[in-house]
């Protein structure tokens, strides 16, 4: 049996993200914030620097956020997606998230942000 440990912000932590928007920050700022707030399990960055974040699309009160993972055989495969829908839904803006995985094109180390390469020793 395979088992992962996966460590998640307290929602106070995820929420003080998005609080530390400026106040007039658009919802897609403060969506962005959120996902700052969640870690790879794995490496000491978040999954929206890490490049796993494809697409965010927000639509009145609703957002479709397209995803994927490092690998097929992420151990959060399971948990991450809902972790992201949980984040995002904290938002007072937003009523409704949908949380798509994919594995096209699947992820690799191009996708991380400058910082991050920077961060890890990539440039």
């Amino acid at each position: 049996m395979n088992s992962a440990v996966v460590q998640f912000k307290r929602p106070d932590e995820e929420l003080a993200m998005a609080a530390d928007c400026p106040e007039d920050a658009t919802v897609e700022e403060k969506i962005v914030a959120q996902l700052r707030a969640i870690y790879d399990p794995e490496l000491p960055v978040n999954i929206y620097d890490l490049g796993l974040i494809y697409k965010i699309d927000i639509d009145g009160r609703n957002v479709d956020v397209v995803m994927t993972l490092t690998s097929p055989n992420c151990p959060v495969a399971g948990s991450m997606p809902a972790q992201v829908e949980c984040a995002i839904k904290a938002l007072d803006e937003v009523d409704n998230v949908r949380v798509e995985l994919t594995w096209d094109p699947p992820w690799d180390s191009e996708n991380l942000s400058d910082e991050v390469k920077l961060t890890l020793g990539l440039l």
